[in-house]
């Protein structure tokens, strides 16, 4: 077997996956710390922190940092989500401990020097402008703060400027060692590595980050629904909608993503068929379904002519409710050979490897094999995808946004109660 798997005193997790025939190895530092887990005057603290790492250390300057790696021919980078940020790198076999030096420095030795702490909120603050002058981004924003009302999990992961302005070095040194522990910690490389020298490395490098695990973010509450019109002079209008979902342990995980698919997550899929090809509604419809630690997000978006809006959600509601009850043999097996060759996919990108290793880790406490996912898709049959949908549409009332101009707006979104309305809850039964 290829993957192997360490803990280290400090509770830090080392888990690699030799693929011999590769030249160049992926590898990285995976935190679970991410958005959810700031407090209301550290909103934007996360994404804050994961800038700054490559904006110089006690050893290195900004420029160094990336000269050295490019230097090798490799690449690095960093992202941080709700619940998890990373800080990877690609490089060539013979560079890893390189990669792992320069990894190991951004989190251990950062200097947030003011200016260029002052340089780098700027530039967020010009990131959070793009992203307002991008309705995409602005309808999910007012999504997530419909479904999750008070709560971290409901903002932003970029902050505002308001909030950035109020951030010093002091403040970035104390959330880093509050929240960078090793109990919390991964580092996953997947290629032409050896697993007992990332671990030498690892051991030597990381060794600072021990202690007790972080503190645990609040658990996450989906609001009570509703809906939420966003006027803006715009070509076309963003609908989305949101349900709870189930956590990433959820037994019913497989068989809801299977109905996602087969909904919404191809050309194949009902939706796309029946309101794209058939009606000409819109240009791109999709749904998706994001698991959490103890929550998760079922989600829809799609856009289409003002006019059009009410039709859309219309149509929407009565093929979601409609799949419900009548998925088939052919669709479900369609949607598991897509969940499998996504899986198998990423397998072949050491990149995509490396990812998937951390994330079991801090998902299960243990690298998931192939063999395993595979066996859990084969599981998923008619029954439990409808058993899942069922479960879906009872666990909460929908989250509706609509963004962008026309008195069709309101329309539309009154249209999405008829999702969870009492007479589809008695059908489900």
């Amino acid at each position: 077997m290829s993957v192997e798997i360490t803990r280290l005193p400090s509770g830090l997790t080392v888990v690699t996956d030799t693929m011999p025939h590769l030249e160049t190895a992926a590898l990285g530092v995976w935190a679970g710390v991410g958005g959810r887990d700031e407090k209301p005057n550290e909103h934007g603290i996360s994404h804050l922190l994961e800038h700054m790492a490559f904006k110089g250390t006690t050893r290195r300057t900004s420029r160094e940092i990336v000269e050295e790696i490019e230097a090798v021919g490799g690449d690095l980078n960093a992202g941080t989500s709700t619940e998890t940020t990373a800080y990877y790198a690609r490089v060539m076999k013979a560079d890893v401990a390189l990669a792992l030096d320069v990894l190991s420095d951004i989190l251990t030795n950062p200097s947030f020097e003011p200016e260029e702490l002052e340089r780098e909120k700027n530039v967020i603050v010009q990131e959070i402008g793009a992203a307002q002058d991008t309705p995409d981004d602005v309808v999910f924003e007012h999504l997530n703060e419909l479904c999750y009302p008070e709560q971290p999990m409901g903002r932003s992961l970029l902050g505002t400027a308001k909030t950035l302005k109020r951030f010093d070095r002091s403040m970035l040194r104390d959330y880093l060692s509050t929240h960078y522990r090793g109990p919390d910690m991964v580092v996953a490389a997947a290629g032409a590595i050896d697993h007992k020298r990332v671990v030498d490395e690892v051991t030597e490098r990381f060794a600072s980050f021990d202690g007790a695990p972080a503190p645990k973010p609040q658990a996450a509450m989906f609001g009570k629904g509703g809906s939420r019109v966003v006027h803006r002079e715009l070509e076309q209008a963003h609908l989305t909608l949101a349900l709870e979902g189930v956590p990433q342990t959820d037994l019913s995980l497989f068989s809801l993503q299977a109905f996602t698919n087969t909904l919404g997550g191809g050309m194949s899929s009902r939706l796309f068929q029946e309101v794209r090809e058939k009606r000409g509604l819109c240009y791109s419809i999709y749904t998706f379904h994001a698991p959490y630690s103890d929550t998760g997000f079922f989600g829809l978006y799609t856009g289409t002519d003002p006019a059009d809006a009410p039709e859309m959600m219309e149509v929407v509601v009565d093929v979601v409710n409609d799949a419900v009850e009548t998925l088939t043999e052919e669709e479900v097996a369609r949607a598991k050979a897509q969940m499998k060759a996504g899986l198998l996919m990423a397998l072949e990108s050491c990149s995509s490897r490396a990812e998937q290793l951390a994330r079991h880790v801090l998902a299960y406490g243990q690298p998931q094999t192939v063999e395993d996912l595979v066996k859990r898709i084969d599981e998923v049959s008619v029954d439990s995808t409808r058993n899942a949908a069922r479960a879906l549409l009872l666990r909460s009332r929908p989250a509706v946004v609509a963004l962008g101009s026309g008195r069709g707006l309101d329309t539309a979104v009154s249209f999405a109660e008829g999702l969870t309305s009492s007479k589809a809850r008695v059908r489900l039964h």
